[in-house]
Formats: C-alpha cells, sequence, structure tokens
C-alpha cells in the first residue's frame, strides 16, 4: 500500500508508543481511522454528485480516466479500431535489418579495391573518387524505382 517494510512499521509503532503513550494510543488510532472514514465518504459523495450532475450520457465515466495513461490505454490501446496491434504486428525489425545489413555488404563489396590500390597504393577505397562505370559516353545509367 504505502510501500512500507516490516522494519519501519515496527519502527513507526515504537515512536507511535513513545510519543502518546499506551494509555493516548488507543485513541488516537480510533480518530484518525474515523477521520480517514470520513474523508473517504466526503470523496465518495463528491464523485456521485459529479456523476449525477453530468447525466445519463456519463453514467459509466470512471474519474481514473482523467489520467493521461489510463485513457490511452482504455480508449486507444484496448478498442484498436485503428488496427495499431496489426500494423505494430506487421514490421518484422529483425529480417529489415538482416536485409539492410545484406544491402550494404553488396554496396560495399561493389567497390573495387583494384581502383584504390591503382590511385594511391594504399589499400583503403577513396570513397570521394567518382567510380568508373561500364556507360557509354551520353549514355543514362538505369533507373530504380526502388531506389527512389
Amino acid at each position: 500500500m504505502l510501500d512500507i517494510g516490516p522494519l519501519e512499521l515496527i519502527t513507526l509503532i515504537v515512536l507511535a508508543v513513545l510519543i502518546f503513550g499506551p494509555d493516548k494510543l488507543p485513541k488516537m488510532i480510533q480518530d484518525v481511522s474515523r477521520t480517514l472514514r470520513k474523508i473517504r465518504q466526503f470523496s465518495e459523495n463528491a464523485k456521485e454528485d459529479i456523476r449525477s450532475e453530468l447525466g445519463p450520457e456519463f453514467k459509466d465515466f470512471e474519474f481514473e480516466d482523467l489520467n493521461p495513461k489510463t485513457f490511452v490505454r482504455k480508449h486507444v490501446l484496448e478498442k484498436d479500431e485503428l488496427g495499431l496491434k496489426e500494423i505494430r504486428n506487421g514490421f518484422d525489425f529483425k529480417s529489415e535489418m538482416a536485409e539492410m545489413a545484406e544491402v550494404t555488404d553488396t554496396a560495399h563489396s561493389r567497390t573495387a579495391p583494384s581502383s584504390s590500390t591503382a590511385a594511391g597504393g594504399s589499400g583503403t577505397p577513396d570513397l570521394l573518387k567518382k567510380r568508373e562505370s561500364g556507360l557509354q559516353p551520353g549514355e543514362r545509367p538505369p533507373y530504380d524505382a526502388d531506389a527512389t
């Protein structure tokens, strides 16, 4: 409830006995419990008054829905009118990442190491130099619809 451990609870009881004394402690516990009961009753009455004032359209209104997280969870994720679960399940990120790795591996394997060694002799490709292609002068490169 309040995330109080057993050692902390015992410490609070001992402190209460020392502060109020064993004679006044039962009376103090009764007063505190009576006050808490009145606060709960006042809260429930206020909720009922608000529900009655809102009208019959809001008879199933819950005050917990005013919390944004609860509202989103209840109205968006549970009903799933938009098909968000299908969209979320439709993505297979592992296979997409494997495809991307395959594409980058193929792109790296296309670079000709002989052109880099001929140009500078260092063995590392010069990415700023234009690759030589097998196109004739004035010929356009092939159009790839997937790449655009």
